[in-house]
């Protein structure tokens, strides 16, 4: 801890704005001043569980994790101002987008949280997208709640509010049932003239079910969709303490409205105007891109999601990306550490990034598929992480890396290459960000070559996605009188950032079409695996 000497100079900040974010594997809290730059930083590991039948957290682990990040950032606050946090602005709150929260009249939870990782509601999709002439994937909480009437499952007719992590979250905090209009747009299509849901659409579905026994219609068990700048609400007392039982934090803090973890990406990369693109890199992985114009058809490999304020935008997701290299790393760690050396996480993954580098041009013919769960874009419903050489394959740490790099990218390149191939949509250029991009050029250049794109990297891509949910609640308390998001952004915040781009190089693009035609044969390996291996 900083004596009293040492922070008896540093003044606190003019505005204290919160952001924080329910990862996959981590919630992170972060703190920013009125410029934009975190004054402190708190966080909490967590992991899904597969339980029966379905990849889930608690929800009482919701809050222990919130409590746990918020206290690390207090305590981190406290070291470099001598002073307790106590008022806070402007706060926001996002999380993993889609999945399955719903709610009686009591507010009770009426089955445990279905995360987007579930590849259970194949029927619901396809049905829904038929139905809509409009891809649903699996993920999206219309799928889980039409799935849920599909099963007949008896909790669906007590529903009384339906919503996602975030929504979750900020409901508790505020009492206001709402979502940013991009988290909305991952719980059901919206409507890009209007920033609402599909009205036509919503008619679709309530006529489809009014045979289902139930007490609702769609709209009345669906958060609000607001866009970005408008107010959510302020912190209640009671959403106070249950962020800070210490009771420290005061109430009143104005929100803004929760989003997901695509439209934070968004923010913290600054891509949220037409023709920019974000990749957002960690356990899965997704790609962001803001439309000129409606694609020519719907692609079950592309959802439709917007920006924070309702920008039509195309996305590549795939649920599996950094799980398996992030395994394979645990593995030698506990190699390293059993021998008696210590290694720390970030030395680790940076010398086993910069070993990839060294590769071969065949990768040494070695082969992996990095899928531990379904992977709706190439028809899996189930994953089962590969990694085969044939007696002839070079076997090293430089070959075995790359190999594990390319394949956690090769279902991001199927997809992308419908948007940049089939549809002709143009994109100046990707920003990434996430913690794939934490090893130096490494991931950056391996991206741009499978994607075939420029991928840059700001010096903010560490601070991710609640640094992403700050700017959006700074842009609600000091955004000028009709200043745009994309505006604010690109001259408040980012006009000063410095960004590191890469090219593809011709070498890399060569390296991995080549592996690429391995991996399709690998596809058909990994599908017979998930019917052999129960």
């Amino acid at each position: 801890m900083l004596t009293e000497q040492e922070t008896a100079g540093k003044k606190e900040p003019l505005k204290k704005i919160l952001g924080l974010e329910f990862g996959s594997t981590r919630i992170k809290a972060v703190l920013i001043d009125e410029n934009h730059q975190p004054v402190a930083s708190g966080a909490y590991d967590w992991e899904n569980k597969l339980e029966d039948g379905y990849w889930t957290y608690a929800v009482e682990e919701v809050w222990l994790g919130l409590q746990a990040a918020y206290r690390e950032l207090a305590d981190n606050y406290f070291k470099t101002y001598n002073e307790k946090l106590t008022t806070i602005d402007a706060m926001g709150f996002s999380g993993m987008m889609h999945g399955y929260l719903p709610f009686d009249a009591e507010g009770n939870l009426l089955t445990p949280f279905r995360t987007w990782r579930n590849t259970t509601t194949e029927e619901a999709s396809k049905e829904l997208t038929e139905l809509f002439s409009f891809n649903i994937p699996q993920r999206w909480s219309i799928a889980h709640l039409h799935q849920a009437i599909l099963n007949k499952e008896e909790h669906v007719k007590e529903i009384d509010f339906l919503t996602t992590l975030a929504g979750y979250v900020h409901w508790k905090l505020t009492g206001v049932k709402a979502l940013g209009v991009g988290e909305a747009s991952g719980m059901f299509p919206i409507d890009g003239e209007t920033g609402q849901y599909n009205q036509d659409m919503v008619t679709a579905y309530n006529q489809k079910i009014e045979t289902v026994e139930k007490n609702w219609s769609l709209l009345d068990i669906l958060p609000e969709a607001l866009s970005a700048g408008e107010s959510a609400g302020r912190l209640t007392d009671d959403g106070a303490r249950l962020i800070d039982p210490s009771g420290d934090l005061q109430p009143n803090t104005l929100l803004c409205p929760p989003e997901g973890d695509a439209g934070t990406g968004m923010a913290a990369t600054n891509a949220v105007a037409e023709r920019t693109g974000n990749v957002s890199a960690g356990t899965s992985v997704f790609a962001m891109l803001v439309l000129e114009k409606d694609l020519s058809d719907y692609y079950e490999e592309i959802d439709m999601v917007t920006t924070p304020t309702g920008k039509p935008t195309a996305m590549v997701h795939c649920n599996n990306f950094t799980t398996d290299i992030n395994a394979w790393a645990r593995l030698f760690k506990e190699l390293v550490e059993t021998l008696g050396f210590d290694v720390s996480s970030e030395k680790l993954f940076t010398t086993l990034f910069n070993k990839a580098l060294e590769a071969d041009a065949d990768n040494g013919q070695l082969m992996s598929c990095n899928y531990y769960s379904g992977e709706p874009i190439t028809g899996l419903e189930e994953g089962r992480p590969l990694f085969i050489q044939m007696p002839d394959s070079t076997l090293n740490l430089a070959n075995f890396m790359r190999t594990h790099i390319y394949s956690a990218l090769a279902t991001l390149k199927m997809g992308m290459d419908i948007l940049i191939q089939k549809e002709d949509v143009t994109v100046d250029q990707l920003l990434g960000h996430g913690g794939f991009f934490k090893t130096k050029h490494v991931g950056q250049q391996m991206m741009a070559d499978a994607l075939t794109v420029p991928v840059s990297v700001m010096e903010s891509a560490g601070e991710g996605g609640p640094w992403g949910m700050a700017l959006l609640a700074s842009y609600l308390v000091n955004k000028d009188e009709n200043e745009r998001l994309e505006d604010y952004l690109a001259q408040k915040v980012f006009s000063s950032q410095k960004a590191e781009s890469v090219e593809p190089s011709k070498e890399g693009q060569k390296n991995f079409s080549t592996f690429m035609v391995r991996y399709e044969d690998m596809l058909e390996v990994e599908k017979a695996a998930v019917k052999a291996i129960k």
